[in-house]
């Protein structure tokens, strides 16, 4: 498979565009991740080189939907490739539905209707709404958002700072999260239904196309090509 290498913000975004797929790090055997095509130096610096950055922005600008989609793991999916990663790993059926049918969590059904009533809410606003602020409910609020990712029905829209009474950045950004339908719909990504194995036949091919064969043997067992 080709390699790359980024320095830049723009640089980045091309290479979403051109494989489509880009976890933050390492999660397909021979295949790029963020930090794989990016200099170690630049991590955590809070420079406009820093990728850690670039991670928020990304879905800021429209340019790739971000979230922990995949097993559990950070990646960046471009927006011509996310009809089919939601046709494939998502839902038909409402959250309300899947919860009823016993495949989604109370929990993940609460989260999920506060974000679409507050698009954008950042979690520690979404811990406080929900009443899961506690140390003992942390791991059922963890849990209840890698469910919403993991069935793409939610995404990380950015961060926001957290900001004392004076208005002074105090602590640690915070991730906000938007429902998919919301930040799709924002930034005018195509959202015509696609039938899951006409998606699989397409993502198929377009991994084919760039991936070495042990690539591509973790893409078949991720998706069931």
């Amino acid at each position: 498979m080709k390699e790359y290498l980024v320095h830049t913000y723009e640089e980045a975004i091309d290479v979403i565009k051109e494989i489509g797929f880009l976890p933050l790090a390492n999660l397909i055997p021979n295949y790029p991740s963020l930090d794989s095509i990016t200099a170690k130096k630049n991590w955590y610096t809070g420079s406009e080189l820093d990728p850690w950055l670039w991670r928020a922005k990304f879905p800021i600008d429209g340019a790739a939907a971000y979230g922990k989609f995949i097993k559990k793991k950070s990646v960046l999916i471009s927006s011509e490739l996310l009809p089919l990663f939601r046709a494939i790993l998502g839902s038909p059926l409402p959250v309300s539905d899947r919860y009823q049918d016993g495949v989604i969590s109370r929990e993940a059904v609460e989260l999920y209707l506060l974000i679409s009533e507050n698009e954008g809410i950042d979690t520690r606003l979404l811990k406080v709404q929900a009443g899961m602020k506690d140390k003992e409910k942390k791991k059922a609020f963890d849990n209840a958002l890698l469910e919403l990712q993991s069935s793409m029905d939610i995404v990380v829209s950015g961060t926001k700072a957290k900001t004392n009474e004076a208005g002074e950045k105090n602590g640690w950004n915070s991730t906000s999260f938007e429902t998919m339908n919301y930040w799709a719909e924002n930034h005018g990504l195509d959202e015509s239904l696609i039938e899951k194995e006409d998606a699989k036949m397409k993502l198929r091919d377009h991994f084919a196309a760039i991936c070495s064969p042990d690539a591509m043997k973790a893409f078949n067992k991720l998706f069931g090509f």
